[in-house]
């Protein structure tokens, strides 16, 4: 189990370096709040006291790709680099790697001698910064590609599904629409706590959107550009099994490829699964990225 962090120490962490220009206006609720986390990737180099680096040897949900700690795979592009950014931008991109060789060590009894074809960026908080309750929230832009898995979230410290997951934005590659999901004990892997946002006609996931959740005591809102998209209350998670949204979360961004929901989604077996070959040329092409402007995360409403 992880030491439990303060919302102190993501203050301080942003005083040192992580803002280098005003956030954006955090959403209307009528409150004044405190910011507690925000970075907006402008300083041209991941910030390792926040972020850790995913390895190799993690490897779930059938997954075409093997993480590594690489700057073709996570990476910064400066201001004006990437349209509509409003400064940095943090790139996460999956990279053709034919036959990589991936670590027989793995923590979860994964098979020995896996290779992969993928290699790609996933990053996370643990043991530097988490929260329990707020809102948090990421500007992404993500890839037209079928079967890519690009994914927003929160987790527990400690055993999963038991201390809960929060999924505020997946996407497997149906560009007109994105994901949020909850996972705990009784209602993990095919939840039942599951909804779709679809885009309304002129906008898709290629544009620059705000994936947020307003976590409660009581509940968990996900929107979309402050647009409400599911609404998840104690009494909806507890007809499946017990609240686990009251302990600490911390925050990963990555991109995943194929796998078990791309395929769910699709169908797709061949040439990988649940990601087409047109998604495997555009990876070559190096056209393949989740872009991330910044990530915050608010002080608790108030009652």
């Amino acid at each position: 189990m992880n030491t439990t962090k303060t919302l102190l120490l993501p203050v301080i962490l942003v005083l040192a370096g992580c803002v280098a220009s005003p956030a954006p206006p955090p959403a209307d609720t009528g409150q004044e709040r405190d910011v507690v986390f925000f970075d907006d990737f402008d300083t041209g180099m991941l910030d390792r006291t926040i972020w850790n680096v995913e390895g190799p040897s993690f490897w779930v949900n059938n997954e075409q790709q093997a993480y590594v700690d690489s700057d073709e795979t996570i990476h910064m592009l400066p201001a004006g680099a990437i349209e509509g950014a409003d400064n940095g931008v943090l790139v996460l991109k999956p990279v053709f790697s034919e036959g990589f060789e991936v670590p027989s060590t793995y923590p979860d009894g994964g098979p020995d001698g896996r290779t992969a074809d993928f290699v790609s960026g996933r990053i996370n908080s643990r043991d530097n910064f988490d929260f329990t309750h707020g809102r948090a929230e990421a500007r992404l832009k993500l890839p037209d590609a079928v079967g890519t898995w690009p994914a927003w979230w929160l987790l527990g410290n400690g055993q999963w599904p038991d201390t809960g997951e929060i999924d505020i934005m997946e996407y497997v590659g149906e560009k007109d629409w994105t994901a949020s999901a909850i996972h705990g004990p009784g209602y993990s892997g095919e939840t039942p706590i599951v909804n779709k946002f679809y885009f309304p006609e002129g906008e898709d996931v290629t544009d620059w959107h705000v994936y947020a959740v307003e976590w409660t005591t009581d509940s968990l809102v996900f929107s979309v550009d402050g647009r409400t998209m599911y609404r998840v209350t104690r009494p909806m998670i507890e007809h499946y099994g017990p609240w686990r949204f009251d302990t600490p979360k911390f925050m990963i961004l990555n991109v995943a490829l194929g796998g078990a929901y791309p395929f769910k989604t699709n169908g797709i077996e061949s040439p990988y699964n649940g990601m087409p070959q047109e998604t495997v040329d555009a990876i070559k092409r190096g056209e393949v990225a989740m872009y991330v402007d910044w990530v915050r995360v608010l002080a608790p409403l108030q009652d």
